[in-house]
């Protein structure tokens, strides 16, 4: 960037990165981590790890390193079409929605209610229309499908009504091998799959140190097809995880390097995200504050640990704990969407998300993605453009006795600013008054209402589309 530094935060000396890595690998070796899966539990064994009558794995700390080794520094995503490549690795920063809310924030009935398909289908569609957001996802669980098909539903509608590729994860045994036949369809095969990935595939530890049938099965099937997954470790300081960040993060960080382990077993060089969604406990209420600045700050640190692993990064962060589209969740989406951007996390799921990851709303995600593009344009940083960075444009500039007009002022102003859309109030108060002093909430239901106006993405072949109907069979 010819001398200038891009911004980025850390909350962590690399002597302490090193004694976190050091303890997690005495954690898995001494503790052990306890594995439901079968075949999971196989591939440690056979791999020297040792099977304890308690059940419990304990994995020696070659395993640990051979697994990091072996897993690729970078994952690329393609979009429906099989184009525009997402960067997850090395300073790229990607934003998506969070997932999976169970709920929606209705605007129109200021009301919070049960997430439906037609929620799914606005979201997706939404989300398409936002350049901000890298990746969509399957953000809301539909209420009114049967619950053993909800995943399928909501892949199918991401699908259908969006280009972009999706942050999954599946919440029932069938689900994952009718969803990996959707992906395939799509792709066309499964190696045109493998080479280009369409999805990812969350796959969550149950804190502290157990891997479940369900989200391990995932694990293990991801790596032996190729579809990417992504580490989503969830310790809470205090209750299932030490209570100081530190701590929280050194359990994290064995939980993680756990999946990482059984993941490269079942797919040497299969692709991984090493992720999370880890919670400042706040023993008043008994809750999982997502908007506290220490979850943040956790996130942030666990996210330095990953990079030092050589490993691409995902956080949920850039949400909130409020209930509505309200200052708190500005506030706290905000700093969470900056913070992100900053501390380098290639994955940053949570916008539009309220009320501990259980609710989504679309006036919110709107609102967020002028965050997102912000911390976005942070994260660029000053950039150098000329050899002469003022001395020149400032004389033109008293000579024409303004600089409006100058060719220097025309040919930079857009690569140099950020451009907020209509949601972001930049009018002088009288205009303001004039357009009906609406509120940020207000401007975003209405940009709500333009977006979802607009063409969207292209239909589906009629052939691809009956087949996938069928495969989700709701």
């Amino acid at each position: 960037m010819n001398g200038l530094l891009r911004p980025t935060v850390q909350f962590l000396d690399a002597a302490t990165v090193e004694t976190i890595v050091a303890e997690a690998e005495r954690m898995l070796d001494e503790i052990g981590v306890f594995v439901e899966h079968a075949r999971a539990v196989a591939l440690l064994a056979g791999a020297g790890a040792r099977v304890g009558d308690d059940g419990r794995v304990r994995i020696p700390p070659h395993l640990v390193r051979r697994a990091v080794a072996s897993a690729p520094p970078e994952v690329l995503l393609w979009d429906r079409d099989g184009k525009n490549p997402v960067h997850v690795g090395g300073q790229h920063v990607n934003f998506d929605p969070g997932s999976a809310a169970i709920k929606v924030y209705d605007h129109a009935e200021h009301r919070v209610r049960a997430s439906t398909v037609a929620d799914c289908i606005a979201f997706a569609r939404l989300t398409e229309q936002l350049p901000a957001m890298a990746l969509q996802s399957t953000c809301v669980v539909p209420a009114d499908v049967p619950l053993h098909a909800a995943d399928r539903a909501r892949l199918r509608v991401a699908l259908e009504h969006g280009r972009k590729p999706i942050v999954t994860g599946t919440f029932a045994d069938e689900s994952f091998e009718i969803m990996r036949r959707m992906l395939v369809a799509v792709r066309g095969s499964e190696q045109a799959l493998r080479r280009k990935p369409l999805a990812i595939f969350d796959c969550c530890p149950s804190p502290p140190l157990k891997w479940s049938e369900l989200t391990c099965a995932a694990l293990v099937r991801c790596a032996e097809i190729g579809i990417p997954a992504e580490l989503v470790s969830m310790p809470l300081t205090g209750a299932t995880a030490p209570v100081t960040l530190l701590g929280a993060v050194t359990q994290h960080t064995a939980e993680n390097l756990s999946g990482v382990v059984i993941h490269q077993l079942a797919g040497p060089g299969a692709p991984i995200i090493y992720g999370g969604s880890p919670a400042a406990f706040d023993m008043r209420h008994g809750t999982t504050p997502m908007g506290a600045v220490e979850t943040m700050m956790i996130d942030a640190a666990y996210a330095q640990v990953g990079r030092h692993l050589g490993l691409p990064t995902h956080a949920y962060m850039g949400l909130s704990d409020a209930k509505s589209p309200d200052w708190q969740a500005g506030m706290e989406s905000g700093v969470g969407a900056v913070l992100a951007a900053l501390a380098g996390v290639n994955v940053v799921s949570g916008a539009g998300m309220l009320d501990f990851e259980s609710c989504q709303s679309l006036e919110k995600l709107v609102l967020d993605h002028e965050a997102c593009a912000m911390a976005l344009r942070i994260a660029r940083g000053i950039e150098r453009r000329d050899d002469v960075l003022a001395l020149d444009v400032v004389a033109a500039g008293i000579a024409a006795e303004q600089f409006l007009n100058l060719d220097h002022t025309r040919s930079r102003f857009r690569s140099e600013h950020y451009l907020p859309g209509p949601v972001i109030d930049r009018v002088v108060g009288d205009a303001w008054v004039a357009d009906g002093s609406r509120t940020a909430v207000q401007r975003a239901c209405a940009e709500v209402a333009r977006l979802l106006s607009l063409e969207g993405a292209p239909p589906l072949e009629p052939s691809l589309a009956r087949e996938l109907d069928d495969l989700a069979d709701v």
